[in-house]
């Protein structure tokens, strides 16, 4: 420790100031002569050199180094270094009972006078910027002994960081934690990286604070950084400035600098070999040089006016060129409002011509159409008239012809129903006929078929008879079936004999049969013939009414092709109906459409009006923006050689008629053309203005009004 305190350059720097602020240390004496005597040497120098205001901060200073007790705990300096920073101590061991005054901790006698000396920079900084009233630059002397001493404090009890290219003790590491503290430096801290000129951390720190002043925020940096203790001890010994009480009250006087407007040229400044000195002639003044200072701050207040005035006068010029730009953009506005305005004025015409148009349109195609459908309603009618009456006639005649048609049909249906009956009849004789001679066929088969079968049966009972013999053990059911068969024997002796007599009833109907038949074949004979004759006569009839019938289809055709007809004039009628409808529903949207292009043409006149009245409330505008310009360009002053008569009633000049000048516009008239008066913007008080401009003005300002 006590190494790294004999190396640190920034103590030695401190040591000295705190040697040449105090030449005269105290000899070795009891304690009350010592203090006496420095207070009495002390309070000469003030009232010698100093003045008032710096008298007192010293005086505290001096309060606060001898009230600081003993700080034990600290980092201790080299013995030299103590014994320059701290009042001399009686090193007689002769008097081991009197009461010895303690040890001061070079430490705190560091961070008191950093502390005195940081309030003194920053009090002669904000009082001489205060009256020179004006943006300090980075040449401005306490604007720099403000940084060396802001430098110093930053440095007291940094750590060194050794490396193997040797030791590094620079204050850019903590100011750069103020980046990750607060994001809102994340901008300065980027663009001091990117300077090109800067390549130690020292610069860096340097350019840093340069941009904090210069935009008002290195109070809330410090303030932010002093918050976070426990991170600044990773850069920082115990005891330093900033991790003391020290370092919030410093932070407290930084908050004074925002009443500073600064502009300072960081780019081309070599920050990296700066050498940070103390100069503390700016704080010990002579009072012989009082007086010049005093000439020179008027000087350069006189110097401050100069320039404000120049300032002034340029800042008049550049809002007189304004003026010309406006008032060149809003002519090229009104320009381009009358352009658009003819424009939708005649946008406006064409849009009536067309409504014209389109209104004459829809009534020719309405009257048209209504003689169409009148035309075509007429001729329908009519058709349908005849149409009706020609359908009734023919109604009548097929009524009539239907009815004939329908008693002959009856007539035909009635004899075809005679002549099925009679044909009938004998196909039922012949069908009757025809199955007497099956039964008697089959009665015949049945007969021999029953012989065979009582030869059979005869058969089989001799069988069965020897069967018996053989099986005795069968014989009495084959007696039983012998008994049985004998009476199906009966049985069919008996059928046998109905057989026959059937045969015989059969035998004598057929005969009675034939005879009938042939009664009826001469009967149906005569019948056939009556009827064939009716039916060569129903022929005719027939053949005459398909003839007929024939016609009334050909006339049903023709009928039927008039409907035809009359129906593609009915659906072609309907179209032109639906045509019609459309055309409706078409001058319906014509008639919205109308509507809507009125309440356009309403709206445009109305826009219209607005752009009126705002190319009006222009170019009044500009006509005072004109003046305006006149007044601040101030208007052609015409001399009196050039005018020999007056500019209104053109009578020349003499004697008796003398010559005024229009405070307006700058032409000379004669008293009777200038006798009117006004306040103009230019002039505070009423002055001579001539009759045009006194009429002009008046209108202007009834119209504002």
């Amino acid at each position: 420790m006590r190494k790294m305190a004999d190396g640190d350059p920034d103590s030695a720097v401190v040591n000295s100031a705190v040697k040449e602020a105090d030449p005269d240390p105290a000899p070795a004496e009891p304690e009350s002569a010592a203090v006496e005597g420095e207070g009495e040497r002390r309070d000469k120098a003030a009232d010698g050199s100093w003045s008032a205001p710096i008298l007192s901060l010293a005086r505290k200073a001096t309060e606060t180094l001898s009230g600081v007790n003993s700080y034990g705990s600290g980092w201790r300096r080299s013995g030299s270094v103590s014994e320059q920073l701290s009042p001399a101590s009686p090193t007689s061991t002769d008097h081991p009972d009197t009461n010895r005054p303690a040890i001061k901790d070079p430490v705190l006698v560091e961070r008191s006078n950093l502390l005195s000396m940081m309030k003194l920079s920053i009090k002669v900084l904000i009082q001489s910027s205060l009256s020179l009233g004006r943006t300090l630059d980075s040449d401005y002397p306490p604007l720099q002994q403000f940084f060396v001493v802001l430098e110093h404090c930053l440095k007291h009890g940094l750590k060194v960081k050794k490396s193997f290219i040797g030791q590094n003790k620079s204050i850019w590491a903590p100011l750069e934690l103020v980046e990750k503290l607060c994001p809102e430096s994340a901008d300065l801290a980027t663009s001091v990286r990117d300077m090109p000129g800067l390549k130690t951390g020292l610069g860096r720190a340097r350019a840093w604070l340069h941009l904090a002043l210069m935009q008002k925020k290195v109070a809330d940096y410090m303030k932010v950084l002093i918050n976070r203790r426990d991170v600044l001890s990773e850069f920082y010994e115990p005891g330093a400035l900033l991790l003391e009480e020290e370092g919030s009250v410093i932070v407290g006087m930084l908050v004074g600098l925002n009443v500073i407007d600064a502009n300072l040229c960081v780019k081309g400044e070599d920050l990296d070999s700066q050498v940070g000195i103390i100069d503390f002639s700016l704080y010990l003044k002579d009072p012989q040089t009082t007086e010049n200072t005093q000439d020179d701050s008027k000087m350069t207040a006189i110097l401050d006016q100069k320039h404000y005035i120049e300032e002034l006068n340029r800042h008049l010029s550049c809002t007189v060129t304004d003026l010309q730009a406006k008032m060149d953009s809003l002519e090229k506005t009104n320009c381009k409002l009358i352009e658009e305005l003819s424009a939708a004025t005649d946008r406006i015409n064409a849009l009536r011509e067309e409504q014209d148009q389109l209104r004459q349109e829809n009534a020719t195609i309405l009257q048209s159409s209504q003689r169409k459908e009148e035309v075509t309603l007429q001729d329908s009618q009519v058709e349908l008239e005849t149409y009706r009456q020609s359908r009734q006639g023919l109604d009548e005649m097929y009524n009539v012809v239907w009815t004939q048609y329908k008693e002959e049909k009856r007539i035909r249906q009635e004899l075809q129903k005679e002549l099925e009956l009679q044909i009938g009849l004998k196909q039922e004789m012949e069908v009757a006929m025809k199955l007497l001679e099956k039964d008697i066929h089959e009665k015949q088969d049945t007969l021999a078929a029953l012989r065979q079968q009582l030869d059979q049966v005869k058969t089989l009972n001799l069988q069965m008879f020897n069967k018996a013999q053989e099986a005795g053990g069968v014989a009495v059911k084959k007696e039983e079936d012998a008994v049985k068969l004998e009476q199906k024997m009966v049985q069919m002796e008996k059928a046998m004999k109905e057989l026959e007599l059937r045969l015989q009833d059969s035998e004598n109907q057929r005969k009675n049969t034939e005879e009938g038949q042939k009664d009826l074949c001469s009967e149906m004979k005569g019948r056939v013939e009556a009827l064939q004759k009716r039916m060569t006569d129903l022929d005719t009839l027939r053949s005459g009414l398909e003839v007929e019938l024939s016609k009334e289809k050909e006339q049903r055709q023709s009928l039927q092709r008039e409907l035809q007809r009359e129906q593609d004039n009915s659906s072609e009628l309907r179209t032109q109906l639906q045509q019609l409808q459309g055309l409706q529903t078409e001058l319906l949207d014509l008639r919205h459409e109308k509507k809507q292009l009125q309440q356009l043409c309403e709206e445009q006149e109305q826009a219209l009006q607005e752009m009126g009245l705002h190319l009006s409330q222009s170019k009044l505008k500009m006509e005072d923006f004109k003046e305006v310009n006149k007044a601040l360009k101030g208007q052609a002053w015409l001399k009196d050689d050039e005018a020999t008569q007056c500019k209104q009633c053109q009578k020349e000049f003499s004697i008796s008629r003398r010559k005024h000048h229009c405070r307006n516009c700058g032409d000379i008239y004669c008293s009777s053309c200038s006798s009117n008066e006004l306040a103009l913007p230019s002039y505070p008080k009423p002055v001579r203005v001539c009759d045009i401009c006194h009429s002009l003005l008046l209108q202007r300002s009834s119209t504002s009004s």
